[in-house]
């Protein structure tokens, strides 16, 4: 059990398992892109100017500009989830892409931290494609909104590792259900995305206090939207701290399920 919390050793040919992904990848990409950014782009065009034409002002700005900063950050964490959890699980029970390169000088650790950074890029990519998107409608107003990219990697590290731990435990592909439905769901309609936190009744607004993508869509707003304080310095290091947790811990626990 202590070995769980070891750090894993992992090395620099753990890019070769990303490059291996990235080729998989660019051979289908376009598909992916419109099934990964569907979503997104369909809130913000229904809510965002659909919804948004019947409710007052968020926070003193229109309701389509309050829910854009949200909707990169959630793109980001969808995409990298759904890669470290389907994506990988399939590569490592069903294509047995795992044990193939663990037959090479590669190690253990090295496939999983290779999975993890693609998923990360995955939610990277999405990201960026969505920020691209919300900047293209007319939705930023600041140039501290050059921070973004830099937010989006690490959510995406944060839920690439935090799904990894999941695909360490899942029996098969139904059970990703609950991930999903219990976990990001809720968390993507209950941390301020859509509506102030301050609208919720008080045990909405405590249990957002423990959710990751709560501080991510406050860094992401105050971002875009120009009003930074050093308050997002400790919302940073809430984020960044628990991701390099995670990634040790997704490592470990998927070594010890591929080894049993």
């Amino acid at each position: 059990m202590k070995e769980i919390f070891i750090p894993p050793s992992v090395s620099w040919r753990c890019l070769r398992v990303w490059q291996r992904n990235r080729d998989a990848y660019m051979k289908f990409y376009k598909v992916s892109l419109v099934g990964s950014l569907g979503d997104p782009i369909l809130y913000l065009l229904a809510m965002g100017y659909g919804l948004g034409n019947f409710l007052e002002q968020m926070e003193g700005m229109s309701y389509v500009k309050f829910i854009a900063p949200g909707l990169v950050i959630s793109s980001a964490m969808f995409s990298a989830s759904f890669e470290c959890t389907y994506g990988s699980y399939l590569r490592m029970i069903y294509l047995k892409t795992y044990d193939a390169i663990i037959a090479t000088p590669l190690s253990i650790e090295d496939v999983v931290a290779g999975d993890i950074l693609w998923g990360a890029t995955k939610g990277i990519i999405n990201g960026m494609i969505m920020f691209l998107v919300i900047w293209a409608f007319g939705l930023i107003d600041s140039y501290w909104a050059i921070g973004i990219p830099l937010l989006i990697g690490l959510v995406s590290f944060l839920f690439a590792s935090l799904s990894m731990i999941t695909t360490a435990f899942v029996p098969n592909f139904e059970a990703f259900n609950y991930y999903i439905t219990i976990f990001l769901t809720p968390m993507f309609f209950f941390s301020g995305v859509f509506f102030p936190l301050t609208r919720f009744p008080p045990w909405v607004t405590t249990l957002s206090k423990f959710l990751p993508l709560t501080y991510a869509v406050d860094i992401s707003r105050s971002l875009i939207y120009g009003n930074p304080s050093w308050i997002i310095a400790w919302w940073t290091l809430l984020l960044s701290v628990p991701s390099w947790i995670f990634f040790g811990l997704a490592v470990n626990l998927t070594k010890r399920r591929i080894i049993k």
